[in-house]
């Protein structure tokens, strides 16, 4: 059992939690918590952590123990593993996984897909929120600018809740050329952007679409929403401007799963 906090893993543990340099590096993110390590592929877990209390307290057939054993695992003590958390309230199992491997290209080939594209989003909160409700919504991919936040930051892998292990995603290098693929394929791209004058369930989302979405702060960039198929904006009452960014895509992903299911 480990029982330094001047152990190297544990420097290494922490270190990945903190750069996200690190953690490209090596090609791995960290996930907490007994729900995030049931779901994990295992072919994809590198290293496991687990509380000593919390071993103690599994049993045997749960089948969270007979996973621990066939990935192998390494017991810490209670000090230990609130050093390793990235959390507040450490849920007492830690594990590295390995990262997937999506291409654009490849997944250019889906057919009549459902993509979002969100261009340079900052909180991990929104972008985690994004791929949760994206699983739920049945979205193909999720497309992602170099300046958006790291979707392997610990806040946006907690808050997709599992989901980042099911939904591809892929970072585009340039978003206009991006767009461009997409319309060379067919898929109609749409920017949610308050200078639309249709509402968004004015148009027909059951064939290839794709939804674009900025930054927080700023929304989309000019450039990028000029070359959008369509504008389309969401009906906003009293005096508020605008939604959340993680609401505003939910809201628009959940009507192309809408007209789809129709």
């Amino acid at each position: 059992m480990i029982t330094s906090v001047a152990n190297q893993k544990v420097k290494q543990v922490v270190s990945w939690h903190t750069k996200a340099k690190e953690r490209k590096k090596d090609n791995i993110f960290l996930v907490e918590g007994l729900k995030m390590f049931e779901e994990a592929p295992e072919e994809s877990i590198k290293e496991v952590y687990i509380e000593e209390t919390l071993l103690a307290k599994l049993e045997k057939g749960s089948g969270i123990y007979e996973k621990l054993e066939k990935v192998g695992f390494e017991t810490v003590s209670s000090e230990v593993f609130r050093k390793m958390s990235d959390t507040q309230t450490p849920q007492g199992i830690l594990a590295i996984v390995e990262r997937p491997t999506y291409k654009f290209e490849e997944l250019l080939k889906i057919e009549n897909p459902l993509f979002v594209i969100l261009e340079d989003l900052q909180d991990p909160g929104n972008l985690g929120t994004i791929i949760r409700t994206g699983e739920g919504a049945g979205v193909s991919a999720v497309f992602m600018t170099k300046n958006t936040v790291d979707i392997y930051n610990p806040k946006t892998i907690r808050a997709t809740m599992g989901s980042i292990y099911r939904v591809p995603f892929a970072i585009v290098e340039d978003v206009e050329e991006a767009i461009f693929s997409l319309h060379k394929v067919g898929v109609k791209t749409y920017a949610a952007h308050l200078a639309g004058k249709d509402y968004y369930d004015s148009f027909s989302f059951k064939e290839g679409t794709a939804f674009l979405i900025g930054n927080e702060g700023n929304g989309l960039k000019k450039s990028t929403a000029d070359v959008a198929s369509a504008y389309l904006k969401i009906p906003m009452e009293g005096h508020v401007e605008s939604l959340n960014a993680a609401i505003a895509t939910s809201l628009l992903m959940y009507e192309a799963h809408r007209q789809r299911k129709g």
